[in-house]
């Protein structure tokens, strides 16, 4: 299914954002996020560059295999690196309790917080999820101490059930931020939002 649109993951123009797939360009801006302890507060460390590199491979395979891979967000007026926004489909060395499954995400330097983007970008490609690759479900999942990221989940419509929290994989045990909560929109639910 996801195979047949390969190509027709979209370039989006908003009035104040480009969403679009990842260039060569992304690298840097991609390596500066990283580095920041406030972006990073919610993961277990900052990144090298070594490991943004290699996280910008990953993203770059994605892209190439799916046609999407948690696409680039940029200022439109200024073409500034904002940070990603977007599906992605998790491919964790482990798999998550819910795998298969797409993923809604967001990642945005701090300049980028407190604006609506992370919320505008995500209502762009949960359409594009529904209609255009016509999946049934998108999930969306973060620590449990990161309420921010939670509140985005909670307006784009997305549901959670406190039995589905889970302790993500490539965390150690006992560390504060292993402990996830899970959230999810079916296409019915997200069908009844945009018609109500």
């Amino acid at each position: 299914m996801i195979e047949d649109v390969i190509d027709k993951c979209p370039r989006i123009e908003t009035e104040r954002l480009v969403l679009r797939k990842w260039e060569e360009r992304d690298l840097e801006g991609l390596v500066q996020m990283n580095a920041d302890p406030l972006v990073m507060e919610f993961f277990p460390a900052v990144m090298s560059r070594q490991d943004s590199e290699r996280m910008f491979e990953r993203l770059i395979a994605k892209q190439v295999k799916y046609g999407f891979g948690t696409p680039v967000v940029e200022e439109r007026a200024s073409g500034r690196f904002l940070g990603l926004c977007g599906l992605g489909i998790p491919t964790y060395p482990e798999p998550l309790p819910f795998d298969p499954c797409v993923e809604i995400g967001w990642w945005l330097i701090p300049d980028a917080w407190g604006r609506g983007i992370a919320q505008e970008a995500s209502r762009i490609w949960l359409r594009f999820g529904f209609e255009t690759l016509c999946l049934n479900e998108v999930v969306s999942f973060t620590s449990a101490v990161n309420r921010r990221s939670e509140k985005v989940m909670q307006k784009l419509g997305m549901v959670r059930d406190a039995s589905e929290d889970f302790d993500h994989p490539l965390i150690e045990e006992g560390h504060p931020l292993r402990r996830h909560v899970l959230y999810r929109l079916s296409k019915e639910k997200y069908l009844e939002r945009e018609d109500g």
